[in-house]
């Protein structure tokens, strides 16, 4: 059926994917804007685990044109004005593809310690193994708290994981002696430093000889970490957080060598409305909590723990930056858009995110961008209008918005709060 609809606002029907990490049924914020944004069709399994929700052009789970089985790439394809000349040339969208993908994650259970290919390392996984990098685009990402949120991300500094050899014994078994300690001295008189090549270097062979530990000490040893932990301050180096974070990763995935990345991986904990950003060649892995995610448009990601799928710790390993640091680093501030929207906009050209809270009867305005938006409301409702046409919104709707057109947001009873993402030069 060929869509009909010509306006450069109209809505989408995104599409819902059941990872056994998602929150369970009504639980899920991702089933929650599913069941609001399309009552009628979608059926809620209060058993179910509701993970993710997509909004985009990428092959794997496309979004429609709502009420139609026009899928948004064709329709983008045939109406190149929607996307802008400017986004088509930088990005050759000539086939309809938007550069990123927008997604709702709500995570109940740790996704797998992972990281995503820069776009050489990319095309190179593309080639070699389509049928598990299936397609040849980098992954940097964005995550934005809608509520509390937890993640391992980036490798914490030196000093504080060369503590952690020196005061966490079952650790330290996992990496051999000769490593252990030129990592300790080396961090030691790199605590104050710029890190160098050889700093890299050192932390890499740590990761690996930990990733590539043997199974058996592996799970031998967790073991005696946790029983451990389970015993308040038992034992020298004891930091809660990571406790804690050790003690929920053992019961989610008992005896993976994913957990130890506790120790080698910063740990941060997000308010709603925070942010973080992480780029190619960055080791993360989310624990707990509703997001906004975005990406450049691209599903490839290298796993090597806390996962039952495919570890490619060859590849992972080889793929990382090894960039030691505090977690600020991966922090993404806001910065004013408009008088109730805020701007989050990382250091990659592919998207950045608008966030918008109008209380009721409260209005906004976006100027216009040069290139494609998708918006998703995920509480209240409101008017978004443009020219002398208007479309009304509610949570679970959301809208693509072409190139190049400016709009006013109203809210209505109780308030309105919409994410949009977009892409201009």
């Amino acid at each position: 059926m060929a869509s009909a609809i010509k306006a450069p606002i109209f809505k989408l029907s995104p599409t819902v994917q059941k990872y056994d990490w998602g929150k369970i049924g009504s639980q899920s914020k991702v089933a929650q804007l599913a069941k609001a944004g399309n009552p009628e069709s979608f059926q809620l399994d209060d058993n179910a685990p509701y993970a993710e929700l997509w909004m985009g052009t990428h092959s794997t789970s496309p979004s429609h044109v709502h009420g139609s089985d026009v899928q948004l790439k064709n329709h983008l394809a045939t109406n190149h004005h929607l996307i802008g000349n400017k986004i088509r040339d930088k990005f050759k969208a000539q086939d309809g593809d938007v550069p990123f993908l927008f997604k709702v994650l709500s995570i109940a259970k740790a996704l797998s310690i992972q990281t995503h290919p820069d776009k050489a390392m990319a095309e190179r996984l593309h080639a070699e193994q389509p049928h598990i990098y299936k397609d040849d685009n980098h992954k940097p990402e964005m995550a934005i708290a809608l509520t509390p949120f937890t993640a391992l991300c980036g490798f914490r500094p030196l000093p504080e994981i060369a503590d952690f050899i020196c005061n966490i014994p079952e650790f330290a078994k996992m990496i051999p002696h000769e490593i252990a300690s030129k990592f300790v001295a080396l961090a030691s008189a790199s605590a104050s430093s710029p890190p160098t090549q050889e700093d890299k270097t050192v932390l890499r062979d740590v990761f690996a000889a930990v990733m590539t530990a043997e199974d058996s000490i592996v799970k031998e040893q967790l073991v005696k970490l946790a029983e451990r932990y389970r015993t308040p301050g038992a034992g020298p180096g004891e930091d809660k957080d990571v406790a804690d974070l050790v003690l929920t990763l053992t019961e989610q995935f008992p005896g993976d060598i994913g957990i130890f990345c506790a120790f080698l991986l910063n740990y941060v904990k997000l308010q709603p409305g925070e942010a973080i950003f992480l780029g190619a060649g960055e080791p993360h892995a989310y624990v707990s909590g509703d997001i906004m995610e975005c990406m450049a448009t691209s599903d490839n990601v290298i796993r090597a723990g806390l996962t039952p799928k495919l570890r490619d710790i060859p590849n992972l390993v080889s793929g990382l930056t090894y960039i030691a640091g505090d977690p600020s680093k991966h922090v993404v501030k806001p910065t004013t858009f408009s008088t109730h929207s805020k701007l989050y906009d990382p250091p990659i050209p592919e998207f950045a995110v608008i966030q918008t809270q109008l209380g009721p009867a409260e209005k906004d305005e976006h100027r216009a961008v040069e290139g494609p938006s998708i918006a998703a409301v995920v509480d209240g409702a409101g008017t978004l209008r443009w020219a002398d046409e208007h479309l009304d919104v509610a949570m679970g709707d959301v809208v693509y918005l072409g190139a190049d057109t400016p709009i006013t947001l109203d809210a209505f009873e109780p308030g309105l709060t919409l994410y949009r993402a977009f892409v201009e030069v």
